[in-house]
């Protein structure tokens, strides 16, 4: 099953990509256990509230997780100070419009196997007082063994960390990846890079920690440029849509080791 999701998953984006303005790279696909002993941390180190799994399907037992890499083309497109560029704005967008249709096409097709699946109504909401989501696509690409964080707050795949994610929530039953143990960041494994502190020009992200409320900023400007793209990502945490534009930026994720693999060779 784990190949057949993968394979639902890679054809609906080659079949999207020919009507689409934005491309991507080959997806990348997870498989998190829903009832795994780290999720109730989440409420720790990601939103207070964080959703649980089986409050999504009440017989959750895979979290199905993956990522859309964005192409280099559109990375290069964003390298440099300033304002994201509109290439950039765009791929958002289209990635988030793109993961609405997908996982509702999943969904449909796990269904039609005799499965049941759901995807988090907090997937899409943002509380714009805390500046987090109460359901993290990145924590949960952990835990299905994805990858890694970055210094950058990213999650390192194998195919690097320049794009989005997404997930599902289903009663599969496969059996389920789990967290690494060894890091994908050149910087936590070695203690050297930091390529993305020196590209984040509004000073939000350090070697010491991350000023969520400077980088929002940062991302508002962007929104007041890009508000032809849509809003694909903007209803706050009562699910009410906010009017606002591409609220982006992704300075800290190009044009660094890390933006389209692991930045160092495996041993």
């Amino acid at each position: 099953m784990k190949a057949y999701v993968t394979a639902i998953i890679e054809n609906y984006v080659r079949e999207y990509e020919k009507t689409s303005a934005t491309k991507w790279g080959r997806p990348l696909v997870g498989f998190a256990d829903a009832a795994h002993p780290m999720l109730p941390e989440l409420r720790v180190v990601a939103d207070k509230n964080h959703v649980m799994p089986q409050k999504v399907l009440e017989d959750a037992a895979i979290v199905v997780c993956y990522f859309l890499p964005f192409t280099r083309e559109t990375a290069k497109s964003n390298i440099g100070d300033g304002h994201a560029s509109p290439e950039w704005a765009r791929a958002y967008e289209d990635t988030n419009a793109l993961f609405t249709r997908l996982n509702a096409h999943l969904i449909e097709q796990l269904e039609a196997r005799g499965y049941r699946a759901a995807v988090s109504p907090e997937a899409t909401t943002f509380d714009r007082e805390v500046l987090m989501s109460r359901w993290s696509q990145r924590h949960m690409a952990w835990l299905a063994g994805m990858g890694t964080f970055g210094l950058n707050n990213m999650i390192i795949t194998d195919a690097g960390c320049c794009g989005r994610f997404s997930s599902v929530v289903t009663n599969l039953d496969v059996t389920p990846g789990a967290p690494l143990t060894t890091e994908n960041c050149l910087y936590k494994r070695e203690g050297k890079c930091g390529v993305c502190v020196r590209h984040c020009f509004s000073g939000a992200l350090t070697t010491e920690g991350y000023d969520r409320k400077k980088c929002f900023g940062v991302c508002s400007e962007n929104a007041a440029v890009y508000n032809d793209f849509g809003n694909s990502y903007a209803a706050d945490a009562e699910g009410v849509i906010m009017d606002t534009g591409s609220e982006v930026c992704g300075k800290c994720l190009v044009g660094v080791p890390c933006a389209f693999g692991k930045p160092f060779r495996e041993e």
